[in-house]
């Protein structure tokens, strides 16, 4: 028998002399771990998460030929490289993504650790990994104890009702903790909004949460940990709630939806428990139930559209500590909570993510003071202010001026109601306002809690006396997107436009992708559809679309048609029928599912998806006639006529094509069969109703049409050099300014792109006249715009529809693309156009960081390159700049691990595994 001190010796010494060994050895290494695509994640709700891992190694091609994965609850046996959960042994793969977890039953709230080390190509073992851990939540429905609780009030009837005073409730409980407590967490849900205190501090630093979901199908909670808040004896837990989506106003948007018809809705609720774990392993459980005490707060009004109204004189700074008095409160009552089963929120929470000071403040009028941020973004101001009791100061935010100074409101007017048309009690114009009340006395700090805008301008009246600079800033906030890639190039126009991208998407990932952050707030599947892969390479994107996925088939409709927007709202514009949306706006749900399998190898999410996308594709093969579709919204924004049946019939095609790539990647030979011989003769139909084969003239012959057909691959190879030709001639017909709409222009740099035709791209993307990105960047646009058209009444001027084009720097300025799913092979074939003297970028994907910089020279083209551990890649080297081309300052040839693949008119191919390559042509 080994003595346990003994064996930690030799693990010690064992560890010792292998990293001394492998010191001239270069041995591979775990540098990056995740679970369920995020680092030690707090709340996991299923049997069997999935782990993955990044490698790192100085060597060139190296790579995976085995791991070895250990969990365990017990960290110490973790340490001693020991799994009392799960042991895999020495497993021979070179997988290192989605690795699912196959141990014993995982237990309800119980911390796990793990750890993984790999064996590289000489079959070397390489260091353990760091000590991970995850930490489950409830894992069933009777894991969770507590119920429902709401303010005893009834749920208004009259809609005029909703536009008055009808203050946001608190909610407490008072409980001891006697014994030493080893740990302590907070599980809670309030809908629609809600913030939790313990002992008088916020927990947690998010905002707006819960996410937004349908309410019937799924409710989401979070996981805090609050050990540290806890005081030994006698605390306070605290919850203040605010209307979210839950309990929207009925706004009639355009005068005719009203989200109450089509939500789940109710008066604010929560449900919540804080699980107490003492040292001596006994555990207490706090949860609410009718021995809560509710009581109104000072928020007196909330809305997400029409803003936040907070009384500070309501206030009491005690209501949630031990000393609070008992003044006022009474019993909660137990209700009725939604549907919708309970689930742990995985995406990113949304936080202020970023502090924006203004640039000036000017006086327009007498008592009215308009703050220039400098920047349109998603958020709120917070004010810093001292005076009377009483004092209200209240502010209006827009995302323009007029030319006296005065703060233009109209493109952010929810809804477009500015005639009285938003239904009884609703405001003559549906601005975005939020006000306070002074309590006096010392300086005030606030912001409003429950409510986001969209805005750059700031107009601030009520204030006492003259508001300095610093007294007003704003509060960006977004979801916490990971940051994933990195674009710069030579041309300032693009990085300009790169950073508009950026200002422009984190305005919209309020839980949901959003169309505008003021006016409508909601994630339309075609706009999903045109940015998703622009966000996928900005952003680490897997928890937060895979909630977007879930959403769409929450509110799949009962025939199987996919809503417009996810949440459904009641929105169905030309769509076949049964509430569905229009063609293009259903295909942002099975596009958007390929997108995750290709960026990140996401099996399970096409598996967990297919029954709902047949059911889809059922209702649109019930639909169509002769394989054609006839209503749609078109190419959304072009400037040029639609041609709607041409464009759902592509649609339609498209969904037909994902479907046999769906069954495809799950095995299913026989749907694959069954949806190729469909996508056969949609595409016989669509070719033959729209296509004039003399002259290569689809539909009206628009920049649109023509890329509906070459994109959506609709046309035979017979005819594809007609329909290009055709398609050339309507940007020269438009001296090489866009007209299309969101969809086309997303298919115009891939067709582009796919063709070889990175100059004509440029030329489109480097205008700066109208119609055209330039045009917006010279009028000084800060954000993507709606329309290509400038707007200052009607349509939003921060909206990710036309951010497309960040797609382009990345997969065709760099030549970042994969070539099997998750970048498990890459390639990099950047395509330089136009004046362009370098571009450089990187992506971080689940296997590791790619990179490509490349630069013109006098005499030649450098190209630099980065490839992740256990990956292979495809490097496409231009000969446009010389046809000598060494590796490292050596021939190709002679450059170790490389190898020269083929040559055409315009490249140099050549395969590589991992490592760093430095490429240069001569003449």
């Amino acid at each position: 028998m080994m003595y346990p001190k003994v064996y930690e010796f030799l693990v010690f010494v064992g560890c010792f002399i292998f990293q001394f060994s492998s010191l001239s050895g270069k041995p591979i290494s775990v540098t990056a771990t995740t679970c369920e695509y995020r680092v030690d994640p707090l709340g996991i709700d299923m049997q069997n998460p999935r782990f993955s891992w990044i490698l790192s190694s100085d060597e060139r091609g190296q790579r995976q030929t085995a791991y070895e994965l250990i969990v365990s609850t017990d960290v110490r046996q973790i340490r001693r490289g020991r799994g009392n959960t799960w042991s895999t042994g020495k497993v021979e793969t070179d997988q290192s993504i989605h690795v699912r977890y196959q141990g014993k039953l995982l237990e309800p709230f119980t911390r796990y650790y793990w750890r993984v080390r790999v064996y590289d190509k000489e079959g070397r073992v390489s260091p353990w990994s760091r000590i991970n851990w995850f930490e489950t939540a409830a894992l069933a429905d009777s894991d969770w104890r507590g119920h429902w609780i709401g303010d005893g009030s009834m749920p208004l009837t009259q809609d005029a009702d909703f536009y008055q005073d009808d203050r946001s409730p608190l909610f407490r409980k008072s409980f001891d903790a006697k014994k030493g407590v080893a740990s302590a967490r907070l599980y809670i849900s309030g809908l629609g909004y809600y913030e939790a205190y313990l002992n008088g501090a916020k927990v947690g630093n998010r905002v707006l949460e819960p996410g937004w979901t349908a309410y019937d199908e799924q409710v989401l909670y979070s996981v805090y940990d609050v050990t540290d808040q806890l005081h030994k004896g006698a605390n306070r837990v605290g919850v203040m709630l605010g209307n979210g989506w839950y309990n929207p106003l009925p706004l009639r948007f355009w005068g005719a939806y009203n989200w109450r018809d089509a939500l789940t809705t109710g008066r604010p609720k929560v449900k919540a428990m804080i699980r107490i774990k003492y040292k001596d392993g006994s555990v207490d459980i706090v949860e609410t139930d009718d021995t809560w005490q509710t009581a109104p707060g000072p928020i007196v009004r909330n809305s997400v559209y029409l803003g936040e109204h907070h009384d500070a004189r309501l206030e009491d700074p005690t209501w949630c500590t031990a000393k609070g008095s008992d003044e006022g409160w009474t019993d909660a009552t137990v209700v009725n909570g939604p549907l919708g089963v309970m689930t742990v929120q995985q995406q990113p929470p949304v936080r202020v993510t970023k502090v924006v000071k203004p640039i000036e403040v000017n006086e327009v009028e007498p008592g009215v003071f308009v703050y220039d941020m400098g920047q349109n973004f998603a958020g709120v101001a917070r004010i810093r202010v001292k005076g009377p009791a009483g004092t209200k100061i209240t502010l209006r935010y827009g995302e323009d001026r007029y030319p006296d100074g005065h703060v233009n409101l109209m493109t952010t007017v929810a809804g477009q109601i500015k005639a009285g048309n938003g239904g009884p009690g609703a405001p003559e114009i549906a601005w975005q306002e939020d006000s306070y009340i002074l309590k006096g006395g010392e300086v005030e700090v606030w912001a409003p809690k429950f409510t986001f805008h969209g805005f750059r301008y700031v107009e601030v009246r009520g204030w006492p006396g003259q508001p300095d600079l610093d007294d007003v800033e704003g509060l960006r906030m977004s979801a916490d997107l990971e940051k994933a890639g990195h674009f710069s190039s030579s041309s300032e126009l693009f990085n300009k436009l790169d950073d508009i991208i950026q200002w422009t998407f984190l305005s919209n990932v309020f839980s949901v992708v959003s169309d505008c952050p003021g006016r409508e707030k909601l994630a339309y599947g075609g706009d999903i559809l045109c940015a998703a892969e622009t966000f996928l390479f900005n952003y680490n994107m897997s928890q937060f679309y895979t909630k977007t996925i879930r959403d769409h088939a929450n509110d799949q409709r009962p025939l199987g048609g996919i809503t417009e927007t996810a949440p459904f709202v009641g929105i169905a514009d030309d769509g076949p029928g049964d509430g569905s949306g229009p063609l293009g706006y259903q295909a942002g749900y099975p596009y958007l599912i390929k997108k995750l399998y290709d960026f990140y190898g996401d099996k399970q999410i096409v598996e967990q998806s297919y029954s709902s996308l047949q059911k889809q594709m059922e209702f649109l093969n019930a639909h169509t006639s002769n394989y054609l579709f006839s209503t749609d919204l078109g190419d959304h924004e072009s400037l040029e006529d639609k041609n709607k049946p041409l464009t759902a019939s592509v649609f339609y095609h498209l969904h037909v094509k994902l479907m046999a790539e769906f069954a495809a990647i799950l095995g299913r030979s026989d749907d694959e069969r069954e949806y190729l011989a469909l996508a056969t003769r949609v595409k016989k139909a669509v070719s033959g109703k729209f296509l004039n084969k003399r002259n290569g003239m689809v539909g009206n012959g628009t920049q649109s049409d023509q890329l509906f057909a070459l994109w959506g691959n609709t046309v035979d190879d017979t005819d594809y050099e007609h329909v290009y030709r055709r398609l050339k001639i309507a940007f020269d017909e438009k001296d090489w300014h866009v007209s299309t709409g969101i969809f086309g222009t997303k298919m115009m740099f891939d067709v582009f792109r796919e063709r070889g035709d990175n100059e004509l791209a440029y030329r489109v993307a480097n205008q700066r006249t109208f119609p055209g990105w330039g045009h917006m960047v010279e009028n000084g646009a800060t954000t993507i715009w709606e329309t290509w058209k400038y707007s200052d009444n009607t349509y939003s001027q921060n909206h990710p529809m036309f951010g497309s084009i960040g797609e382009w720097f990345y997969r065709s300025l760099l030549g970042i693309n994969e070539a099997a799913p998750g970048f498990k092979r890459i390639q990099i074939k950047p395509q330089p156009a136009g004046d362009l003297r370098h571009a450089e970028g990187t992506f971080k994907s689940v296997h590791g960081t790619i990179g490509s910089s490349w630069r013109i020279m006098e005499n030649g083209f450098e190209l630099d390159v980065d490839i992740p551990v256990n990956t292979q890649a495809e490097i496409w080297i231009p000969r446009t700049y010389g046809t000598a081309i060494s590796e490292g300052g050596k021939a190709l040839d002679q450059a170790e691990g490389v190898t020269h693949v083929r040559d055409d008119a315009d490249y140099t191919v050549v395969l590589t595994g991992s490592g760093h390559y430095q490429f240069k042509t001569a003449q």
